[in-house]
């Protein structure tokens, strides 16, 4: 998938739960990903995360850490 696409993605994921409180956000933000998206995907944003993650709501690469890693 086209990195901004997936970035795309993971911010309207973030735009979600903006509203919310910000510990709240965070891990809904991860619990989102970690139950939906598939283990490409995630790799992918591992690597736009690890790369400065350029363009990602804050929110997203603040609930980095928390979203399940694959197996490789």
């Amino acid at each position: 998938m086209a990195p901004e696409k997936l970035t795309y993605m993971a911010n309207q994921i973030a735009n979600f739960f903006k509203h919310k409180p910000h510990d709240e956000a965070v891990a809904g933000i991860a619990n989102h990903i970690n139950d939906y998206w598939e283990p490409r995907m995630r790799l992918q944003l591992f690597d736009i995360v690890k790369n400065g993650g350029e363009g990602l709501n804050p929110l997203v690469v603040e609930a980095e850490p928390s979203i399940r890693r694959p197996a490789q």
